[in-house]
């Protein structure tokens, strides 16, 4: 009994997320496809991956940054233009994670083909998935290590520390993609609680705000992967502050949990894909 809970929950998922390496090719295949299929048909194409960071970026600075005049007080002297990039910063990273709750939940039951073929590693779906949504994130960070230099802080050597909070993120990602296709196989409305999670989420992160507004109450909220994430990038992007290396410890733990728990959740569940759908 031992050894059988011990392969459920150790042996086949580290079996799985290892065979990731050797399916590269394939994991490649599907994500330059899915990167395709977002912009077929569009008169403007890969152009939206632009257009649309830069849109809302535009709305969300509107609102916040000159109607609300809101500040991240973090820099000396800062700027509306400072703040705008401080928000796009945020926005980018957080859309990682919104995009994840949007899709994940339909992304095996999609594709209902591929799971009658019992050869196809069903894993790689969201995997694809999750570097489409990557390359989408390095063209949005490609426009705030641009527009930094004219920001008040400028260029810094702490920049070199994005790559190294940019892996947490996805490592994030991945688990919840993982946990939530197997979900969706079972729980079609599980897509509709999601639409509502990200939305909360948003708030939550302070992706919009300094995070010296949540109140004292509310301060479970900074236990939050994503919103330490966030906050650690622009300290050390846009502020050229020291990063903090217990925060960093804490994402990547985080990290590395929630991607060893997405992977043990579909393992598990995956056997039985089949037959419900």
């Amino acid at each position: 009994m031992t050894t059988k809970l011990a392969n459920a929950l150790i042996v086949e998922p580290a079996r799985m997320v290892a065979k990731l390496w050797s399916r590269r090719e394939l994991i490649g295949q599907f994500t330059r496809r899915s990167i395709e299929l977002r912009h077929r048909g569009s008169r403007l194409g890969a152009f939206w991956a632009l257009i649309n960071p830069l849109s809302m970026l535009a709305l969300y600075f509107v609102v916040f940054g000159v109607f609300f005049d809101q500040k991240f007080g973090e820099l000396p002297g800062e700027t509306r233009y400072d703040f705008s990039l401080a928000m796009f910063l945020g926005l980018a990273l957080f859309h990682v994670f919104s995009e994840t709750l949007g899709w994940a939940p339909g992304v095996i039951t999609a594709n209902p083909n591929f799971v009658k073929k019992v050869v196809f590693p069903l894993e790689v779906l969201p995997v694809a998935q999750i570097g489409s949504t990557a390359f989408h994130l390095l063209v949005s960070l490609g426009l705030v290590l641009f527009g930094s230099a004219f920001g008040t802080a400028g260029w810094s050597l702490q920049m070199l520390w994005l790559p190294v909070l940019i892996l947490p993120l996805l490592l994030l990602a991945q688990g919840v993609a993982w946990l939530l296709a197997a979900l969706g196989v079972f729980l079609r409305d599980i897509g509709q609680v999601t639409a509502f999670v990200s939305t909360a989420l948003l708030f939550a992160t302070a992706v919009t705000f300094p995070p010296h507004k949540i109140p004292p109450e509310l301060a479970l909220l900074r236990y939050n992967p994503l919103f330490q994430l966030i906050d650690l990038s622009r300290r050390v992007v846009l502020w050229d502050q020291p990063m903090q290396f217990d925060k960093l410890a804490y994402v990547y733990v985080c990290g590395v949990v929630m991607c060893a728990a997405g992977a043990v959740f579909f393992s598990l569940l995956r056997k039985a894909f089949a037959e419900v759908i």
